[in-house]
C-alpha cells in the first residue's frame, strides 16, 4: 500500500501494543517502523532500474528480516524508553508493526516475498495500492486517539479503526470472488478456452474490476463493474511470440519476465521493442495502439539492449481516472 497508509497502520499497531506505556510517542515509532520495509525503494535508486523492480517487496518484506530486526530494534527502543517499556514488549511491538505492513501488502497486486528466500510472491490482488476507504477509518481513529488521554478509551478507538479497515479488506476478498465468478461465467458462455486468469480491482475502488485471461495465442483483457447490466466483453492482445524471440537471452528481458510473473506482451513501435506488464492494466483502451501502465523500452547500449521504463504523463493518469469513474457506473 501507499506510504501514508502504511504509516497510519504502523502508528495504530504501535498504539495497540504500547499506547499505555509510550503515550503519543507511538506516533514517532509507528511512523518509522511502518516505513522500514519500503526502504528497499531507496536501495533501488542505486541499482539498475530493472534490478530495483526485482528487489521491491523482496527481503525487506520477509519474515526472515523481521525476526532478525525485531530484537535489535526492540533493544534500542527499550534503552531509549528506559523504565517505560522493556525489551520483550518493545521487540513484540516492532515485530507486529513490520508484520502487519507486509500482511496489508499481500492484498495488493504486487504482493510480497514474505517467505524469502523462497522465490515466490504472495499476492491476493483484492485491493488497489491506494484505497481511501481503507485508510480513512485508520486516520480518524488516530486523530481521536491523539486528542484522548484516557488509555482505555485510546485503545478502544484504535481497535475500532483497525476493525473497520480490516473488515473492508475482508469485504474486498468476497467481492473479488464474486467478480471472478462473473468473468468465468462470461468466458464459459462465450466458449473461450483459457489456461489462466487473474482478477484485480481498478484504482481507488472495489466496484470496477479488471481481468487478464491467458489463451494459447492471446491475452484477453476485460472489465466488470458491480453495476453492469450488459455482458462482459474481452479485447485480445497478441502474445507476439515472434517479437519476443528477438529478446531471448537478454538479461533485462529475463528479469522483467520474472517480475511480471509471466503476464506480459512484447510490442514494437518506431523500430523499438517494448515490454508491457499486463498486471497493472492500460492507460488507454485503443487496441491498435495500447498504452500500458507499466512499460519498458529496450534501448541499445553499445552491443546490448537495456530496458528503460517509459515515463508516464500526468494527463495519462487523469484520463485513466475519468475512464474509471465513467466505467464503474456500469455498461
Amino acid at each position: 500500500m501507499d506510504s501514508f497508509t502504511q504509516i497510519a497502520l504502523g502508528i495504530a499497531i504501535d498504539e495497540v501494543c504500547a499506547g499505555k506505556k509510550l503515550k503519543n510517542k507511538t506516533v514517532l515509532y509507528g511512523a518509522v517502523l511502518g516505513t522500514i520495509p519500503d526502504l528497499d525503494v531507496v536501495v533501488g535508486i542505486f541499482l539498475n532500474p530493472v534490478d530495483a523492480v526485482l528487489i521491491h517487496r523482496g527481503i525487506s518484506h520477509s519474515l526472515f528480516l523481521f525476526l532478525f530486526l525485531s530484537p535489535i530494534l526492540g533493544w534500542i527502543i527499550s534503552k531509549i524508553e528506559r523504565d517505560k517499556i522493556n525489551f520483550i514488549q518493545a521487540s513484540g511491538m516492532v515485530f507486529w508493526c513490520l508484520f502487519t505492513h507486509v500482511i496489508l501488502d499481500l492484498f495488493t497486486s504486487w504482493g510480497t516475498q514474505i517467505l524469502w528466500p523462497l522465490d515466490y510472491r504472495f499476492a491476493l490482488k483484492t485491493i488497489f495500492v491506494i484505497d481511501p476507504l481503507y485508510t480513512i477509518p485508520l486516520v480518524i481513529s488516530l486523530i481521536t486517539v491523539w486528542k484522548t488521554k484516557d488509555t482505555i478509551l485510546r485503545k478502544k478507538y484504535i481497535i475500532r479503526g483497525l476493525f473497520i479497515s480490516s473488515s473492508y479488506l475482508l469485504l474486498s476478498c468476497f467481492i473479488k470472488v464474486y467478480a471472478l465468478n462473473q468473468f468465468e461465467k462470461a468466458l464459459l458462455k462465450q466458449g473461450i478456452e483459457y489456461s489462466e486468469i487473474i482478477v484485480k480491482p481498478t484504482a481507488f475502488n472495489l466496484i470496477l474490476w479488471n481481468a487478464n485471461v491467458a489463451t494459447q495465442e492471446n491475452y484477453l483483457l476485460g472489465d466488470y463493474s458491480l453495476f453492469d447490466t450488459q455482458p462482459i466483453s474481452f479485447t485480445a492482445y497478441s502474445k507476439n511470440k515472434i517479437l519476443e524471440s528477438q529478446l531471448n537471452g537478454n538479461s533485462d528481458f529475463e528479469k522483467l519476465k520474472k517480475a511480471s510473473e509471466g503476464w506480459y506482451i512484447i510490442s514494437q513501435k518506431n523500430q523499438s521493442l517494448y515490454f508491457n506488464d499486463l498486471r497493472f492494466g492500460l492507460l488507454n483502451d485503443n487496441p491498435k495502439n495500447p498504452q500500458f501502465a507499466f512499460s519498458y523500452q529496450f534501448i541499445r547500449n553499445n552491443d546490448d539492449l537495456k530496458a528503460v521504463e517509459v515515463p508516464k504523463n500526468k494527463r495519462d493518469g487523469k484520463r485513466l481516472l475519468q475512464k474509471i469513474v465513467i466505467r464503474l457506473k456500469g455498461n
